[in-house]
């Protein structure tokens, strides 16, 4: 653990960190149904070259959906990836999360995945690597191996707990020269990529965007859950969030985000509320709807497509620029709800 903290020291404190405020100056686990198949690839069954899948941490149902969907033999859609190893660890507290390893290791033994001890042998056994640990803290310290190896990663939600450790893993895909991403599945949502793209309402002038929002007392509130929202949020505003303000109550939060041409972005938290997973954006030609959710599968698509070709499909700065909306927002609560830059984030994540 001590080397572990040390290379954490290293990579915040090196000159890699005016990567943040670079990025300052321009500017858990979702409960999907997956449609189950009894035919998974045999355990013997070849692999395409490169397409050996490994994933950390087996505290998520992220880690089976994904598994049953590469390692189903129906599904053409994939490339030839397969989970063939995990490395079971996850969170050490969060007992929610950690009390899922025993039956989740089980069930990911059944679909042909063999169980290693650590993840210096899972890197053996795999050419790129789902980083699926449901706990955030965890993420920075897990992920520095596989970067100095070489190895592509996945880092599903949140990338981190917090903005500091998000820059610290981007300066060490910078410095190992190993490509890595991290994104909600929301952000994949069919509507919300047409949006995006000005098929819909073209030019977004605003929008709202909501997710079930619960809190996790190790992380910063967002982090846990609610960055489903916010990324949806991101997803049809872009990026150029300058600064952020929030209003919460036991049972709901509102963050109202400010962008730099003056458009308004609004993520609303839930927790009392129905819950549920969308938003309504406004542009120049129109209103429309995001959504509804569509599963794991649109995400892993574009996560194989990432393996292959090496590009992340989402950008270094737009991750950061949600870490920062999110902890903007926390400050935003403890300062009874002024406006909170994101820049001054930036600022305290790189010194």
């Amino acid at each position: 653990m001590k080397e572990a903290y040390n290379r954490r020291k290293f990579i915040k404190a090196a000159g890699l960190a005016g990567f943040g405020l670079g990025l300052a100056g321009t500017a858990s686990a979702m409960e999907f149904s997956t449609p189950q198949s009894t035919t998974f690839r045999k355990n013997d069954e070849k692999v395409r070259p490169g397409g050996r899948v490994g994933i950390i941490g087996l505290d998520t149902s992220h880690s089976i959906a994904f598994t049953k969907s590469l390692n189903n033999s129906a599904a053409t859609q994939f490339a030839g990836y397969k989970v063939v190893a995990a490395y079971p660890k996850g969170s050490n507290d969060i007992k929610s999360s950690a009390d899922r390893i025993p039956g989740y290791t089980e069930d990911v033994k059944k679909l042909g995945v063999e169980i290693v001890g650590s993840i210096k042998e899972l890197l053996k056994k795999v050419d790129v690597v789902l980083l699926e640990t449901n706990d955030g803290r965890l993420h920075l310290e897990q992920a520095l191996p596989v970067l100095k190896a070489g190895k592509r990663m996945f880092i599903d939600k949140p990338i981190a707990a917090s903005l500091a450790d998000a820059i610290a893993i981007f300066n060490a895909s910078k410095k190992y020269n190993t490509p890595v991403f991290s994104s909600s599945s929301l952000r994949y949502v069919p509507k919300a990529q047409e949006i995006a793209s000005g098929k819909v309402v073209g030019k977004v002038l605003g929008a709202e965007a909501f997710s079930p929002s619960p809190i996790e007392k190790t992380h910063p509130d967002f982090f846990w859950y609610g960055i489903h929202g916010v990324e949806t949020l991101f997803t049809v505003m872009g990026t150029g969030c300058k600064k952020v303000v929030r209003v919460h109550t036991e049972d709901t939060d509102v963050v109202v985000g400010t962008w730099e041409d003056n458009r308004i972005g609004t993520f609303r938290g839930l927790r009392a509320e129905k819950k549920g997973y969308g938003g309504t954006v406004f542009g120049e030609k129109g209103i429309a709807q995001i959504g509804p959710a569509s599963g794991y599968d649109v995400l892993l698509v574009e996560i194989v497509k990432f393996f292959e070709t090496g590009i992340p499909p989402v950008s270094a700065q737009e991750t950061l620029e949600i870490c920062a909306f999110m902890e903007a927002a926390d400050e935003s609560k403890k300062d009874g709800g002024i406006p909170v830059s994101l820049e001054q984030m930036f600022k305290r994540a790189t010194t």
